[in-house]
């Protein structure tokens, strides 16, 4: 490996471990934590993790942030599980594979109109409260 590629690599990985440390801690800065983000903590969780250890370890520090930034409410259980389990599928046993490359092979879980869940899921489905409170399976076929 040559030095700017060592060099990307390794800046990679700082990143993911400050955003990661920054999130269980509740302190990342919310203007930064867009959807990549909450992919990246959700990958890096389950690089340590099984799936659900990891989605309990993950909601849990979600909804502390929320409460922190005064948006409890934009919590959502349905859209948390669903990527948690998309990107659980798509390591597939790869786990420390490094995180560039898991997303250049996943861009699909990064998309935005139309995302990867609105495959799965109605606007009416997803953005039920019974959707926000619990895991609802989707009502769509992809």
């Amino acid at each position: 490996m040559n030095q700017l590629a060592s060099q990307a690599g390794t800046y990679a990985t700082e990143r993911v471990e400050r955003i990661f440390a920054q999130f269980k801690s509740a302190t990342v800065d919310p203007a930064e934590f867009d959807h990549e983000a909450h992919v990246l903590v959700a990958w890096r969780y389950l690089q340590d993790d099984d799936l659900l250890p990891a989605i309990q370890k993950y909601s849990e520090a979600l909804r502390a942030l929320t409460v922190k930034l005064g948006v409890a409410g934009k919590y959502h259980e349905t859209i948390t599980w669903f990527y948690m389990i998309a990107v659980s599928e798509r390591i597939d046993g790869k786990r420390n594979a490094d995180w560039p490359g898991f997303k250049a092979a996943n861009a699909d879980l990064f998309a935005r109109k139309p995302s990867l869940i609105q495959r799965y899921y109605s606007s009416a489905q997803l953005m039920s409260e019974n959707a926000r409170r619990v895991f609802v399976l989707p009502d769509m076929a992809a």
